[in-house]
């Protein structure tokens, strides 16, 4: 009896690993991509969670600061985004590669490197299968200490 229930738990300890409760996300071709941002019948909305406008404060020269701009596909289509870009280059955007499916939430991160002088104003620019067709921006600011008072 007993090397029965040794096999029988040998058996279902290997057919345990075997299952995976990983959860896949079917990836995007390039073509897929590209053809719900041509076609305006693949177009859907977008809901802004947070401020697309955000104050970093005071900043530490060279000292990266890393953000999110949370946002929710408000449509009924797959939210695919294209691209995300900085207006220069001491910004680093960075986008969800895989489409947010209607109803789910995702975020937009950003890094900034802390180069700069007195109060900056900096955006980022995001391009996706949204209505309507524009470009939205994010922006943020944030100051330094002013150095000449030392």
């Amino acid at each position: 009896m007993k090397k029965i229930l040794i096999i029988f738990i040998a058996v279902l300890s290997f057919a345990a690993c075997k299952t995976s409760d990983k959860k896949t996300t079917p990836v995007m071709s390039q073509e897929e991509k590209e053809k719900a941002l041509a076609d305006t019948t693949n177009y859907t909305t977008i809901q802004w969670l947070d401020s697309t406008y955000k104050d970093l404060g005071q900043l530490t020269h060279d000292q990266t600061v890393e953000f999110t701009y949370r946002f929710k596909n408000t449509g009924t289509k797959n939210l695919v985004i294209e691209n995300v870009w900085a207006q220069c280059g001491c910004t680093i955007p960075e986008k969800p590669e895989q489409p947010v499916k209607p109803g789910e939430e995702a975020l937009i991160k950003a890094k900034y490197n802390g180069s700069g002088s007195g109060i900056i104003n900096k955006a980022i620019y995001l391009k996706a299968n949204i209505k309507p067709n524009t470009n939205d921006t994010l922006h943020f600011t944030g100051h330094f200490p002013d150095t000449n008072n030392k």
